[in-house]
């Protein structure tokens, strides 16, 4: 599982010109998912971002989470975070999961990021969404659950 983390001052998703989920100051997540992936490959990012401290304390130095700030946190699916473009120069998705296994696992990774407390927005899974936001630093971390070791 990969999640692309990046720090926003505000982020908003919008699906058929709605507006399907938005965030003030927060962390904005881009996740995809691998036909490999399992709820302890989400669990164990889930930690790491939610303790993640890459907002600045009193100091200007990044020392603080989302849960130290109160933030709000804005999931989005994105299958081409695992796309394979080693041959050639078309991505292949083929090691993306399908949506049987895909969805129940985003499914889970927004129930249980959202059990932290803070304010959690989504996206829609498998919809064409617009994503807006405001890069806060701009601070912008990629982290893979198959690297944790």
């Amino acid at each position: 599982m990969r999640v692309v983390i990046q720090r926003v001052s505000e982020a908003s998703v919008k699906v058929d010109g709605k507006i399907a989920g938005e965030i003030k100051k927060g962390l904005m997540l881009l996740i995809g998912i691998d036909e490999q992936d399992e709820k302890t490959d989400a669990d164990w990012l889930i930690q790491k971002i939610i303790n993640l401290r890459i907002f600045s304390d009193s100091d200007g130095k990044m020392n603080l989470s989302v849960k130290d700030i109160f933030g709000e946190i804005l999931c989005i699916s994105q299958f081409t975070l695992v796309a394979d473009y080693k041959k050639g120069n078309r991505p292949s998705f083929i090691k993306a999961a399908k949506p049987d296994k895909a969805i129940p696992l985003f499914d889970y990774f927004k129930e249980e990021i959202s059990k932290s407390g803070l304010k959690t927005e989504c996206g829609i899974f498998g919809a064409d969404m617009k994503v807006s936001l405001l890069n806060d630093g701009p601070v912008t971390i990629l982290m893979d659950s198959k690297t944790k070791t």
